[in-house]
């Protein structure tokens, strides 16, 4: 059974509205305010200098990670091979341009010659680099274009870089925590983490060819200290950052002024961070003016525990395991696993 609708003209609107011809405007709105239901839109917010704004305006911080694959394989697996090719010499191709940063500007680990290594499996690129005025050789393991890099395969790629390298640079998109230290020795190879941006999943089209940009960013080793209170609790305490200088291979400690914040997983389970710490940094307290505006709603004892390079106290985890996670101003994090 179907109910019969009646036809609906402009007409029969208008004689419901009693609009008739010969009307003024003013008449026919009045019309339409005595039969009708309005609400008025405004195209500007109110705005109410009462209400504290705790975060920015909306920002779009990167690009999509969706590209289109090409349809020119003749099977499943051909054109998953060749995906992973393309994204292997576009991620060289990067490499090649822009290097590797730290947060130092001036501290770019630049490749005087980087080409693809057919006869790698762990390895994917190799090439040379001036450090102190001499050539050293430099090996490139990239990770997965979707997912992490995990302890075996860094270990496996310096199998095979130890034998043709003094540097491997290990590239990925995101690292697990056991990953390890962020520069570490096996022999006289030096093993090295590069972040990639997260834009660089795009296709050329899109991401901008540019040796300004960070694109590999070498992310400094937090230095951590650990204690136990009288009462049998601990307390986690960040002294600075461990940077590694490409250029000079050499590691320094560097302030906490680079640190935009920390949290801690005072419980963690070996599969998921939780933060159930946090805390603020950063050089000229660049978090000051939000303590200003939120005086009258959080009290000065309590930010202080906030912007602070040591935690409150915490009871010891059952898991036995604690996770520390560091962000810097670029938005770079690590997270650096303890056994407490």
């Amino acid at each position: 059974m179907y109910e019969r609708v009646p036809h609906i003209t402009l007409k029969s609107i208008a004689n419901n509205l009693d609009i008739r011809d010969g009307m003024t405007r003013g008449e026919i709105d009045a019309a339409i305010a005595r039969h009708t239901e309005s609400e008025i839109l405004h195209d500007r917010p109110i705005i109410d200098s009462k209400v504290v704004r705790v975060t920015g305006p909306l920002t779009v911080e990167s690009l999509s990670p969706h590209r289109v694959m090409a349809a020119d394989a003749t099977s499943e697996g051909n054109l998953a091979e060749q995906e992973a090719g393309r994204f292997v010499e576009r991620i060289v191709d990067y490499l090649r341009k822009a290097g590797v940063q730290n947060t130092v500007k001036q501290e770019r680990l630049t490749f005087d010659r980087l080409d693809t290594w057919p006869g790698g499996v762990y390895i994917q690129a190799a090439g040379e680099y001036t450090e102190n005025e001499k050539r050293r050789a430099v090996a490139v393991s990239i990770g997965p274009e979707y997912g992490t890099v995990g302890p075996e395969d860094v270990r496996e790629a310096a199998k095979e870089a130890v034998k043709i390298a003094d540097l491997l640079v290990v590239c990925g998109f995101a690292f697990e925590p056991l990953v390890g230290e962020d520069a570490r020795h096996l022999g006289r190879l030096t093993i090295l983490k590069a972040k990639m941006n997260p834009d660089l999943s795009m296709g050329d089209e899109l991401l901008k060819k540019t040796g300004a940009a960070n694109l590999f960013m070498v992310f400094g080793e937090p230095d951590i200290r650990i204690q136990q209170t009288d009462a049998g609790h601990l307390t986690v305490e960040i002294r600075g950052l461990d940077v590694y200088d490409p250029t000079t291979g050499v590691i320094r400690s560097h302030s906490t002024d680079d640190i935009a914040c920390w949290f801690i997983d005072t419980e963690y389970d070996g599969e998921s961070f939780f933060v159930r710490h946090a805390y603020f940094l950063g050089a000229d307290q660049p978090y000051d003016k939000l303590r200003r505006a939120l005086r009258s709603d959080i009290d000065e004892a309590t930010w202080s525990t906030l912007y602070s390079t040591a935690s409150r106290p915490f009871p010891k985890p059952a898991s036995a395991k604690i996770a520390v996670k560091v962000i810097n101003h670029y938005g770079d994090e690590v997270v650096k696993v303890y056994s407490v």
